[in-house]
């Protein structure tokens, strides 16, 4: 009797500490799930900035000597302006500045093949760990951004038509101003010729290889732009912009002249 009950205790003494290790096992089960769930919350979004923090060192990298107004500053710039559209749009804030701080690395105008290019940002996308589904929407959105001489193919998205809009608000205004002067300067240009007018009508062709002048260039595109854009909140900003940019060409052609206040005499 005595080794039947010592055997009994030691088996339930067994079964208590199985059941001990058991809930013991499961609570920490539950506490790394717990811990991971939390974590994973937080890590979308630091994995979403990290790859925005790669993304801008990889424009620096590779404009951040540009001198023709598609310089780090201008990816730098259409980016905040996205992100800021976005919020107000109600639209997926990581897609579009993502793709508007890329959006010029393929351009024509600074790579010659633009297809390489292309292959290149999506090729650094699967890289950086972005999704195939936000890759595919990211690269749709650059091979579609561009102007090209208002031949461009309509924007598919919401993001795409803010990423568009964010770049075209970039090219008016003031700072639209400076960035079609250092273009200009940058491929030889002449600022103006009273000889050469306007074209009202230009290819894609025509359009990339334009020999124009700066001044010709706000009637080409730039004052068009007001007028083509996608979003309520891109309008208003361009509204503002185009103002600032029809005041400065007023006063470009009194300068021009010679006029002043000063010369007109009162009767």
């Amino acid at each position: 009797m005595g080794w039947i009950q010592a055997a009994a205790g030691r088996t339930t003494t067994v079964r208590t500490e199985t059941a001990v290790a058991s809930v013991r096992e499961a609570m920490e089960e539950a506490a790394e799930v717990e811990a991971e769930t939390e974590m994973n919350g937080m890590t979308g979004e630091q994995i979403r900035q990290g790859i925005i923090g790669q993304a801008e060192r990889l424009v620096q990298e590779q404009l951040g000597g540009d001198s023709s107004g598609h310089d780090w500053w201008h990816m730098f710039r259409v980016a905040r302006t996205a992100r800021r559209i976005a919020e107000a749009e109600g639209a997926d804030v990581f897609v579009c500045e993502l793709a508007a701080l890329l959006h010029d690395l393929a351009d024509e105008k600074l790579v010659e093949d633009k297809e390489a290019g292309q292959r290149r940002i999506e090729a650094w996308l699967n890289e950086a760990g972005v999704s195939p589904g936000d890759t595919d929407h990211i690269m749709e959105i650059i091979r579609t951004v561009s102007y090209s001489g208002g031949h461009g193919v309509p924007m598919r998205t919401l993001e795409g038509r803010i990423v568009q809009d964010a770049d075209r608000l970039d090219a008016i205004g003031a700072i639209g101003i400076g960035r079609t002067f250092a273009y200009g300067g940058a491929k030889g240009r002449l600022m103006h010729d009273p000889a050469q007018a306007p074209r009202e009508a230009m290819t894609q062709e025509e359009y990339r290889s334009s020999g124009g002048t700066a001044i010709n260039h706000f009637y080409e595109k730039l004052l068009k732009l007001k007028d083509l854009m996608n979003t309520d909140t891109g309008r208003a900003l361009a509204l503002e912009r185009h103002r600032y940019m029809e005041g400065f060409l007023e006063q470009f052609y009194q300068e021009w002249e010679g006029e002043s206040p000063m010369f007109r005499k009162t009767p």
